[in-house]
């Protein structure tokens, strides 16, 4: 079990998930950020402690609701909040935003726009670490929407005949988009699901930061020491809807919503840790702060230069070669971008 250090640093992580979230959605309707935005309040017990959970040299790959996972990989939030406005000092350069932040040195591969199509990439990394036999895991983060992918089928039949050190976590957050598991899965036990693969399946009250943090860290613990992959449910609920664009109440009720505000992950780590009202109102200032602060940095950070926009695309050594025909006056006939 962890320790109350951890338990309580990973505390003020979920509060500094919690005041990060509305932030980025007032910056996103001031126009300060582009593209998509998704949130993930009320998932924080999920989010921070199943990364909590990692070691150090585990590998993070994550889908695209992925502010909360990068700030629990230790991700600075004046990073992420850059990210999100497209500023040279994100944490991918403003070449990613919302979606695809990562942070290769923290061993975070990235948050991943398209629907389940990072699993294949979280099984690849996963054999890596195998064929070089190397102690350490891959967790990839998953929403309840992609359980119903061909690569959701397809990388869990990899990992588990090849044995590979992976835990796919599936958030379950009741809803992918507008359409509740219930409606979209014959089985809306995710967890279950791993049984067609002979792999282990857990489900956790994800909105238990303990419970979280415990069996997510024996799974991961399992995957480095036996080469076992497997599935866990976290199940969670997020308070706004699917995107910043989704008021969310359109397929669910006030009264749903507010049920689930009613047991609160943050309040019951308070409670679990035995935190005050006055402490734990201490500390919600001082994660607004932060935030405060991400968003000064981000401000005050450069856009990129739109010469570079081709940089990074291409791994061979002739590719600006290639890219410089995308550039302003280059022979399609562009006079300015």
């Amino acid at each position: 079990m962890a320790d109350e250090t951890e338990l309580r640093r990973l505390f003020e992580l979920m509060l500094l998930v919690r005041a990060f979230e509305p932030e980025a959605e007032r910056q996103y309707k001031k126009a300060k950020i582009g593209g998509y935005c998704h949130l993930a309040t009320g998932q924080e017990a999920t989010h921070v402690g199943a990364v909590g959970a990692m070691r150090d040299d585990d590998v993070l790959v994550a889908a695209y609701r992925v502010h909360g996972l990068a700030l629990a990989r230790g991700v600075e939030p004046g990073a992420v909040m850059a990210e999100l406005f497209g500023r040279v000092d994100g944490c991918a350069h403003g070449r990613g935003g919302s979606m695809h932040l990562l942070d290769v040195e923290r061993g975070f591969l990235g948050g991943w726009g398209i629907v389940g199509g990072h699993l294949p990439v979280a099984t690849g990394v996963a054999l890596e670490l195998a064929r070089r036999e190397e102690p350490r895991a891959v967790l990839c983060e998953l929403g309840d929407g992609a359980v119903n992918t061909g690569a959701w089928h397809e990388s869990l039949n990899l990992a588990a005949l090849w044995k590979l050190p992976v835990v796919f976590l599936v958030v379950n957050n009741r809803y992918g988009m507008g359409t509740s598991v219930e409606r979209a899965s014959a089985e809306p036990d995710l967890h279950k699901r791993a049984c067609a693969y002979r792999m282990r399946g857990e489900k956790v009250d994800g909105d238990d930061l303990v419970a979280v943090v415990e069996c997510t860290r024996e799974l991961l613990a399992r995957a480095r020491d036996e080469y076992e992959p497997s599935v866990l449910e976290a199940v969670t609920y997020r308070y706004r809807g699917h995107s910043v664009a989704d008021a969310g109440w359109s397929y669910r009720s006030k009264e749903e919503v507010e049920e689930h505000q009613r047991r609160d992950p943050i309040e019951r780590a308070a409670e679990q840790l035995g935190l005050g009202e006055d402490e734990v109102a201490e500390l919600r200032e001082q994660a607004k702060q932060r935030v405060k602060e991400a968003v000064e940095f981000a401000d005050a950070s450069a856009e990129p230069d739109v010469a570079s926009l081709g940089e990074h695309v291409y791994g061979d050594p002739d590719s600006g070669e290639q890219v410089a025909r995308m550039a302003a006056g280059a022979p399609f006939g562009e006079g300015e971008l």
